[in-house]
């Protein structure tokens, strides 16, 4: 075996390690030198599937040379069955995401429609869990573009309770008053608000039909509405009649466009892809009782020198682990790697068996070639936007580079911002944009704390002086030239240790940044504070550029670029504010360069007040009671039960709050004196 070209210290206690692995199955988990796990697999024979990675480099594919070069440790977890070690290595993938598996983007996020068929009067919504509540879900769906429009559909048809502004305070208040809301005049609802408008049974049929329709029973669905309507009529509701005639008429339009097999009623799952060039979609068409009622494309990452039965087996174990329903019957576009364990894992997880089929040839042929087809053109648009985006990118920072004098194209840029009420809850944000596309996992955020009152000026002296006191303690000194010995005095000062930062190191996950069709997984680095700027954006004018260079230059980080944003007053303008020179550079309006600026000034402005009015909120909500030493969470709650309010308990004798439960005369004591 060789080891000449990975991260392992010591290769001969590595070898003598691996010679130990057992010739059962199990899964592997490859580990960087900084412990941080690299790639999750499974084989029925464990010893051989890892000793075939360090053979010769010319037999591994490009991806997985890149892998092995950083692999320094490994785990193994021994299963009794190769169905178990599918199951569990599927789970650290969820877990974990490691970088160099096939990944289902975002498959944590992906919405359902959830119905909680559990309630008096039920809802339909969007969500992105899934929990063993009563409720009936169906999904997943690729967006919530996608539910949204789904749920506008249904409600016209069936007229539930609004999915986004029906909240269940929201109906007991129309209930309270007596009168619907102007859903009801616009017929997106039936009014089950107000007693009398609508019977529960009569609700309950339409919130039926609905989960029918997801199905794909429509034929049952017309037949129950046109009873209704029948039956309308007998009773002389004649506009209750004329509005599920109209219903029929939609639905039955809908069931033309949903027809796809012919001779089959069945339900099954119809599953192909397209890749390029590392990218990759997979398009999955949801056929029920014979109709297509959905088609969802889905992104894939890390599939480059994957085969492309690799690609379907990592697809199918992430995607229906989450999918609350499984169709006896999936038709892929090729075979899968362990078709049978895969089949298995299905009937287990749905409680009915699951037939796995490639077709060669008929109907069901020419259904797999239609998933290729929408496959090729959602990659195709995908790619479309990828290189829109990354041209946009490249532009605007050539044009940086050319502006400030800069060496080269700034790959990393980072831009600051600070937020504050009147010199309270100050803060500060730090994006960072890598090769024009913001970095979310890499934003940082700041309390404030060796500044009184609104002086952003010296908001940002601090802050760049924390950031990069931690770049210079991970760095150790080689680049900054700051020493041991200043980082721990600092450290005392309580600039930039980690105690003083508070929330900085959180990134803002509610964002989702796009990935370009060339990324690469992440080289695994714990060193986050050493990655250096080739630009810093400061969102300011001249007196906080001047700080900047101040903090900078005490850090011996003063070779970084860094320029001032001047906005004009209602924003429209992002002036370019550099050191030594008196006047601004003006971006014009179709510059490339002004885009990017843009876009990265706003988002530090995000980033920061969103952050500000988070800790605002805190504030405002705060209790005096939560400075008082020995008065916790439940302590506060037994005081406001059993006083009501605040002035209740300024009022109470020592005694009385001694009688609480939980709390002790001395605690009552601290209390009263402090209130």
């Amino acid at each position: 075996m060789d080891f000449s070209y990975t991260a392992i210290a010591d290769p001969a206690a590595f070898e003598e390690r691996l010679r130990g692995v057992p010739e059962l199955p199990g899964v592997y988990l490859w580990k960087g030198d900084d412990g941080r796990l690299l790639y999750v697999g499974k084989s029925k024979r464990l010893r051989d599937r890892m000793r075939s990675y360090f053979g010769a480099p010319k037999g591994l594919s490009g991806k997985t040379r890149r892998l092995v070069s950083h692999i320094a440790d490994f785990e193994i977890i021994i299963t009794q069955s190769e169905l178990e070690a599918l199951l569990l290595e599927m789970n650290m993938i969820k877990e974990h995401r490691p970088p160099y598996n096939i990944l289902l983007k975002d498959d944590k996020t992906y919405p359902f429609i959830k119905v909680t068929i559990q309630d008096e009067w039920p809802r339909i919504f969007s969500t992105r869990s899934v929990v063993e509540d009563g409720a009936r879900y169906f999904g997943p769906y690729a967006s919530a573009g996608s539910v949204y429009k789904t749920l506008d559909l249904l409600n016209r048809l069936f007229a539930f309770r609004p999915s986004n502004n029906c909240s269940d305070s929201w109906f007991n208040e129309h209930r309270r008053k007596g009168r619907p809301c102007t859903y009801y005049q616009m017929r997106r609802c039936l009014g089950p608000c107000v007693p009398g408008l609508v019977s529960q049974e009569e609700y309950r049929q339409a919130i039926d039909a609905v989960c029918r329709f997801l199905e794909g029973k429509t034929e049952q669905v017309v037949r129950d509405i046109r009873r209704q309507m029948e039956q309308a009529a007998e009773d002389l509701r004649f506009e209750r009649a004329a509005y599920l005639r109209d219903r029929i008429q939609d639905i039955e339009k809908i069931m033309e466009r949903q027809q796809v097999l012919r001779t089959v009623d069945t339900d099954q799952d119809v599953i192909a892809f397209a890749r390029e060039e590392g990218s990759a979609v997979v398009q999955v068409l949801f056929i029920r009782g014979g109709k297509l009622v959905n088609a969802e494309p889905f992104t894939l990452q890390g599939t480059e020198d994957e085969s492309d039965s690799a690609l379907l087996g990592s697809f199918l174990t992430q995607f229906y682990n989450n999918a609350p329903n499984i169709p006896p019957n999936l038709l892929l576009a090729d075979h899968v790697e362990e078709p049978m364990i895969i089949a298995s894992w299905l009937a287990q997880k749905s409680g009915h068996k699951v037939e796995i089929g490639v077709p060669r040839r008929g109907e069901k042929k020419q259904l797999v070639e239609l998933a290729s087809q929408n496959a090729r053109q959602k990659l195709q648009e995908l790619r479309a936007q990828w290189l829109n985006s990354e041209q946009r990118a490249v532009a605007g920072l050539a044009e940086l580079r050319d502006l400030l004098d800069l060496p080269d194209m700034p790959q990393r840029i980072e831009c600051y911002d600070i937020s504050n009420t009147q010199g309270q809850q100050s803060v500060a944000s730090m994006v960072v944009f890598e090769r024009g596309e913001p970095k979310v996992s890499a934003y940082r955020r700041f309390k404030i704390k060796t500044v009184e009152g609104a002086n952003d000026v010296a908001s940002i002296h601090e802050v760049i002086t924390r950031r990069f006191k931690r770049a210079a303690e991970e760095m150790g000194g080689q680049e900054s030239g700051v020493g041991g010995q200043e980082s721990e005095a600092e450290q005392e000062s309580g600039v930039g240790s980690r105690e003083s930062v508070g929330d900085e190191d959180v990134g803002d996950t509610a964002s989702e940044t796009p990935r370009t069709p060339d990324s690469r997984p992440p080289t695994p680095d714990s060193r986050k504070w050493a990655n250096l700027p080739d630009l810093l954006l400061i969102d300011g004018g001249r007196g906080q550029l001047n700080a900047a260079l101040d903090a900078l230059r005490a850090l011996k980080f003063d070779h970084i670029p860094v320029v001032g944003v001047a906005k004009g007053v209602d924003r429209n303008r992002f002036d370019l504010v550099r050191p030594d020179h008196e006047e601004l550079i003006v971006l014009a309006r179709d510059s490339k360069a002004l885009g990017l600026v843009q876009r990265a000034d706003e988002e530090a402005h995000r980033f920061a007040i969103t952050y500000h009015r988070k800790l605002r909120g805190k504030a405002a909500f705060a209790s005096p009671l939560e400075d008082v030493p020995g008065i916790g969470p439940k302590r506060k709650k037994a005081l406001l039960k059993a006083f009501g309010s605040l002035d209740g308990i300024r009022k109470a004798s020592v005694e009385e709050l001694a009688a609480v439960q939980g709390m002790t005369k001395k605690a009552a004591e601290e209390l009263k004196e402090k209130l």
